[in-house]
């Protein structure tokens, strides 16, 4: 996890996503003799408990599971996005709009997230450009909305060709349905593609909603008890730090709560 860098930025004091990880992590330092940094393939339910088979062939047994593997970025995987990922380019509008009062941004997704972070942006950019939204998102509320905003441009169906920039992005090499180049500026950009849940360990195991994250209560159980979940990888509201930080307490105290009359 990083800073955005952009050329205007001043440092400012806020807590940092980062931050909040880096803490939690050090604090875990100490636990090395139990802590194990391998990729979990598969979880499988056993008789008295569950088997958690790591991607090296291991296995651990265990009464109770919390799955708190997040999730990972759909790419752009076009010339310039990894030059420039966090210099002027980056994947959570959300959490840097704030920065962007007065000045001019881009946001490309073709989903519900892009459209709720350009939502985000237009209460104080001076202007957005939607990149690669197709026409039937539009029909939505906020999609409507969106088209009568004076300072919100839509550019429905377009290809994004290259990133580009010098020190930081600031320029989008677009493609219009017809195959016309454009070449778009911009104080920022931000990719919101979606996110892909990390439950394929559990797939099959637990119920999975319509975008394969991990079905939970208000208590972080699953259907299957004993397995619990925490984070971005459910269906909990909203893909933040701090909300995946009280979730994954709130996932800890059921799993104890659970474990307690076992133990």
């Amino acid at each position: 996890m990083y800073r955005l860098e952009l050329p205007w930025c001043e440092e400012y004091q806020v807590i940092r996503g980062a931050e909040i990880v880096n803490k939690f992590k050090s604090e875990l330092e100490y636990l090395s003799f139990v802590r194990r940094m391998e990729l979990v393939e598969k979880v499988e339910k056993q008789a008295d408990g569950f088997k958690v088979i790591t991607r090296a062939g291991e296995e651990m047994l265990a009464r109770a599971v919390i799955i708190a593997t997040g999730t990972r970025q759909q790419r752009l995987e076009v010339p310039g996005e990894k030059e420039f990922i966090m210099r002027g380019l980056c994947y959570s509008a959300v959490s840097y709009a704030p920065l962007f009062i007065d000045r001019k941004a881009i946001v490309i997704g073709n989903g519900e997230l892009a459209l709720r972070s350009v939502g985000e942006l237009a209460m104080v950019a001076r202007h957005v450009h939607l990149v690669g939204v197709v026409r039937d998102q539009l029909n939505t509320p906020l999609g409507k909305k969106l088209k009568a905003a004076d300072n919100v441009s839509i550019l429905e169906d377009y290809k994004v060709v290259e990133v580009r920039g010098n020190r930081y992005a600031d320029r989008l090499l677009v493609k219009s349905p017809q195959g016309k180049e454009e070449e778009i500026t911009a104080d920022g950009m931000f990719v919101e593609l979606g996110l892909v849940p990390n439950s394929q360990m559990v797939a099959g195991l637990v119920y999975l909603d319509g975008q394969e994250r991990i079905k939970i209560d208000c208590f972080a159980r699953t259907n299957i008890p004993g397995i619990f979940a925490a984070g971005d990888v459910t269906n909990t509201y909203a893909e933040q730090v701090l909300v995946a930080v009280g979730e994954g307490a709130k996932a800890a105290l059921s799993a104890y709560e659970y474990l307690l009359p076992r133990l």
